[in-house]
This record gives C-alpha cells, sequence and structure tokens, in this order.
C-alpha cells in the first residue's frame, strides 16, 4: 500500500515536473478526438472517415492500447458549419483534454481549427488530399498534395494514353481547395503552352444539386478541340453532378472527368454504367490487390457488419479512410517512441515513421514537412462502383508542400516554423 501511495507520489512530481504529461496518466484511457460531419453536406464523405477512426481505435486497443492504455474515443459533428470546427476542435483540446485530433475534409473546415491547435499546440491528423500552400507545425497531412494528385491527373491527360487533351473545363465546390488547386493548374497548364481561351473555370456552392446547364456548357466548350474535365466538386453536389453526365450521354470517351474528391463512397448512390471510364486520381483504392489491403477490406467488413453500419452489406474502402487508418498508427508508434502523448515530444518523434499500407507500399512520414510519401494512382471508373487502375509511379512520391508552380514558393521553407 505504501509502496503504491510512493509511486503514485513519483509520478504526479515527474508530471508537475513536465517530465511527463499529467494528462497521458491521469486516467486509465487516453482519449483521442475524432472531428468529422456527420450531417450536413459533407457528411456522405465524412461519416465513413468516423467510422474507420474508431474501427483503428478498437484494433489498436485490441492489440494492447498505446503504452499500455486503452485508447478512448470522443466523438463531436461540427454538421458541415466551418465556424463550428473551430468551437468543437476547442472543446476536444482544452475540456475533454484528447492527446490528438482525428478529422476534418474540406480545407475551409481545417484552416477554420487550425489556429485552434496552433493556440493550444495540439496535433490534428488530416486525412484527405488538399491545395497545399501550408505547413504547420501542429498538423501532420496524410491525404496528397497537389503534385501527388493534380499534377500527374492532368499530366496523364495531356499524354496519349490519356486521350491527348488540349482544352480543360476546371470545375469545382466554391472554397479554397478548388480555387487554390485550379490556380496551380493554370499555372501549369500555362507552363505546357496552354492559352488561357482553352481553360474554363466554373464553381458551384456546397449543396449545389442543378448541373443541367453546366454539363451542356461542358458539351458546347468540347466543341473547340479535345477537352477533359478537372472536378474538385465535394460532398453530396457529386451525385447530381454524376446523374447529369449519365442524362446528357457525356462519356468518358468524348470528355473524360478526373475526379480529385470522388471515391468508392460519393459512387454508392450513383448508376455507374454510364460513367464508366471517367476517372479518379488518388493514392489507394479499394481494388488494389495486395495482403495488406486485404486485411484492410476484410477488417473493415467484419466491423461494418458488427456495428450493423448503414451499407454494411456493400462494404466500401476508399483513400481517406486508408489515410485515417494509416495516420492512426503512425501516431501510436510515435507516442510509444517519445514513451508520452505531449505534443511537441509526438510532433518530433512522428518524424520519419512508416506504415505499411494498405496502398501496398511502406510508407513514410517526411523527415521534415509532416506530409507523407505517397504512390499517386489513377483509376477508371467500373460498371459496380471501383477503379480499375489505369496509370501508377512506381513507388511513393515525395509531397511537396508548396507548389513549384507558384510564383515565390521556391524561397519558402520545407520544414514546419516553430511556433512561440
Amino acid at each position: 500500500m505504501r509502496r503504491r501511495f510512493a509511486l503514485k507520489l513519483t509520478t504526479a512530481a515527474m508530471a508537475a515536473a513536465g517530465m511527463l504529461p499529467l494528462s497521458a496518466f491521469a486516467a486509465d484511457t487516453i482519449k483521442v478526438g475524432v472531428l468529422h460531419s456527420l450531417s450536413g453536406t459533407m457528411a456522405i464523405s465524412e461519416t465513413a472517415l468516423k467510422d474507420v477512426a474508431l474501427m483503428t481505435i478498437e484494433e489498436i486497443n485490441s492489440k494492447g492500447g498505446v503504452m499500455g492504455k486503452k485508447l478512448e474515443a470522443v466523438v463531436v459533428d461540427p454538421a458541415s458549419n466551418w465556424p463550428l470546427f473551430a468551437e468543437k476542435a476547442r472543446q476536444l483540446i482544452s475540456q475533454d483534454k484528447v492527446a490528438a485530433v482525428f478529422g476534418c475534409w474540406t480545407s475551409v473546415s481545417r484552416k477554420s481549427v487550425l489556429p485552434v491547435f496552433e493556440e493550444l499546440n495540439s496535433v490534428l491528423f488530416y486525412p484527405v488530399q488538399y491545395e497545399g500552400e501550408e505547413l504547420s507545425k501542429n498538423v501532420f497531412y496524410t491525404g496528397a498534395a497537389p503534385n501527388q494528385q493534380a499534377i500527374p491527373a492532368v499530366e496523364y491527360l495531356m499524354s496519349k494514353d490519356g486521350g491527348g487533351a488540349k482544352r480543360w473545363v476546371l470545375l469545382g465546390t466554391d472554397y479554397v481547395y478548388p480555387r487554390t488547386t485550379n490556380k496551380i493548374l493554370r499555372a501549369f497548364l500555362k507552363s505546357k503552352g496552354v492559352a488561357d481561351k482553352d481553360i474554363d473555370e466554373k464553381y458551384t456552392p456546397f449543396g449545389h444539386s442543378d448541373y443541367q446547364t453546366i454539363v451542356a456548357d461542358i458539351k458546347k466548350f468540347s466543341a473547340g478541340g479535345k477537352t477533359a474535365v478537372v472536378s474538385t466538386i465535394n460532398g453530396d453536389s457529386n451525385v447530381p453532378f454524376y446523374k447529369e453526365l449519365g442524362n446528357q450521354g457525356l462519356k468518358a470517351t468524348d470528355v473524360p472527368v478526373v475526379a480529385f474528391s470522388v471515391g468508392e463512397e460519393e459512387l454508392r448512390g450513383v448508376d455507374t454504367k454510364p460513367l464508366v471510364g471517367h476517372l479518379a486520381a488518388w493514392n489507394y483504392f479499394m481494388s488494389l490487390k495486395n495482403p495488406a489491403n486485404d486485411s484492410f477490406k476484410a477488417k473493415w467488413a467484419a466491423y461494418a457488419k458488427a456495428k450493423n453500419l448503414p451499407g454494411a452489406d456493400k462494404p466500401l474502402t476508399n483513400d481517406p479512410m486508408e489515410a485515417t487508418y494509416v495516420g492512426m498508427w503512425m501516431w501510436k508508434q510515435a507516442v510509444e517512441k517519445a514513451k508520452s502523448t505531449d505534443s511537441d515530444k509526438v510532433i518530433a518523434a512522428m518524424a520519419g515513421q512508416t506504415f505499411a499500407a494498405p496502398d501496398g507500399f511502406t510508407i513514410k512520414m517526411d523527415e521534415k514537412n509532416h506530409h507523407l510519401h505517397k504512390p499517386v494512382l489513377i483509376g477508371e471508373v467500373q460498371a459496380d462502383g471501383q477503379f480499375n487502375v489505369v496509370w501508377k509511379t512506381k513507388g511513393p512520391i515525395r509531397a511537396q508542400p508548396w507548389s513549384q508552380y507558384i510564383p515565390g514558393n521556391e524561397k519558402k521553407p520545407d520544414t514546419p516554423a516553430k511556433s512561440m
């Protein structure tokens, strides 16, 4: 009894001296935040990320937890409301005392929470491809930067194998990710000799559902030469957009569409037969055949069935789900390397972490820039809503957070600035 009391005093004294974070040892569990829209326009994409986070927590707990402690999820719903993301992030860090947060999809939600994570010195794992042009000490970006998705996709469409596109429709939801990505793509296309008259840029609001005029305009524009559409439409607007492509008979052989925010989950509610041959660029597809992916898909199918999740009869995995899974396992590894949940120690321990990912590669967190080295894959939509990979890199590519096509970026540092 006396020995146990002395041990408690020693632990408390070490924590008070800053040698151990109190939050990590005060309870029987380590809390982690899950910050995803479970309602509103982004729920179609984000709900599955919440579910795969909970599955991963169960898996980690079944294998002994983190430093011998069980993980406890604190799930909140910011409801596709961007200011509410910041409020919920503050609640998770300040009130719930989570050790890290896994969340956000849109860049506007990430930009909303970023000042909160920097002010409170907590850690966010962000699992979705994005526009780059950001580097924070407090964020680990487990999705793709533009050189790991957008640029290779456009290069493919320009190539002979990709159809040799000469004219471009840049179609997106009206917020920071599509606008910045298209700024980069416009500069890239210009560097390849594409004239402004051969680029048509269009934006629609979140939740937009009437794509009749836009698809008719695309058809008209494509009469001027071989045209491709680059889609950065996000959320549930993808369903009416793809339905309208089918309604107007716009086939991939006429005008291929490459999407950066459409995966297996978004195609669930769409008749994909008219969409066969349209493209998506990601770093992972469910259809990849390798032992790590077979295991990931089997775990997800079993979890979806056990929890009676919507769509459990047809369990789907996608790129941001894989990025969530990889991020959570890397965080666990970093905490155990640091022997602490203290943000600064975990951030340092994340550098160079590796994981045998479902994409079939052992991927690495860059030693400096908080981004993963990832393979790039381009897939064609199949009639069953899956993707057939038509092009891929030989191996993982290092992310460039600052695009070389934006003037002045060559002077920007590759390492996040230390917070004051």
